[in-house]
This record gives structure tokens, C-alpha cells and sequence, in this order.
């Protein structure tokens, strides 16, 4: 077999794993719509091992960030579509300052805006979504070494 195509299957496999694994842990209290963003963050996770974007601060930091952002908005200024655009712009702003930029993150606020999600939901989905990747990424580089991760954790 083609060594491209080998290491692709892998990833698909690593990444499929990571995905059901996050499912199950998560889906029967949440819809898979909120767990959107983690499978984005799969994607960088196993296809864009190496990118500092798929590193275990830019991990937590977006996804956590975000979702705590999006709370905050809600808690203070309530429900309304300008309060998403807002939760969106500062998060992308506290990415980019505290360096902890994750694309996928971004779409955290506007889907916990939707599902009108509580501080608990940092835990559950969004903790256990982001730590049930990373450790299956880690495990699964020890295991099948086609890409080492993690390159940097801070």
C-alpha cells in the first residue's frame, strides 16, 4: 500500500476514534450540533498535527475561552442576535491575545447562544470534548507514530 494512503488511513481511524469516543461521552445529555466545533477541532487535531493551532493551549484556551465568553455575554446582556456577534468578536480577540487561537472555536458562542448553555457546560461537553481528544491524539502517536503530539503543551 501507498505510504500516503497508509498514513491517511490511520489518521481517518485515530480521528474516528477520537470522534466516537467524544459522542458517547457527550451525546446523550447534548446535541451533536454542540459538539460542532469539536469535530473541526479533530480535523486540526490529526490532519494539522504539527500547527500551533491543534497544540493543547490553543485547545483549551479557544474552546473554554469561548465558551466562557459567550456565558458572560449572556449573563450580562442577555439573548439577542447582537450579543452573539459580540461574544464572536471577543473571542476571536481573546485568542488572538492570549495566543490560544482555534478556528473551530469561533463557532463556539453562536452555537452555545442556540442551546442556551450554562457554565456547566464547560465541563460537560466542551472539557471532556477538548480532553478526550487530545488524550486519544497523544495515545494514538505513541501507538502509531505517524505524526508525534504533542509538539508543544504551553
Amino acid at each position: 500500500m501507498n505510504k500516503k494512503l497508509g498514513e491517511l488511513i490511520c489518521l481517518a481511524v485515530s480521528a474516528g476514534i477520537a470522534m466516537a469516543l467524544v459522542l458517547l461521552l457527550t451525546s446523550e445529555r447534548f446535541s451533536p450540533l454542540i459538539l460542532a466545533p469539536i469535530g473541526g477541532s479533530a480535523v486540526y487535531l490529526f490532519a494539522l498535527t504539527d500547527s500551533d493551532e491543534s497544540q493543547p493551549r490553543a485547545m483549551f484556551g479557544g474552546h473554554l475561552g469561548s465558551t466562557v465568553i459567550r456565558i458572560l455575554c449572556f449573563w450580562l446582556f442577555g439573548d439577542a442576535i447582537w450579543i452573539s456577534v459580540i461574544a464572536v468578536v471577543a473571542a476571536m480577540a481573546f485568542m488572538m491575545i492570549t495566543r490560544t487561537i482555534h478556528p473551530p472555536a469561533g463557532a463556539n458562542p453562536l452555537i452555545m447562544a442556540h442551546h442556551h448553555a450554562g457554565i456547566f457546560s464547560l465541563v460537560q461537553p466542551v472539557g471532556v470534548g477538548v480532553i478526550t481528544l487530545i488524550l486519544v491524539a497523544i495515545l494514538w502517536s505513541r501507538v502509531r507514530p505517524v505524526k508525534q503530539y504533542t509538539n508543544k503543551w504551553w
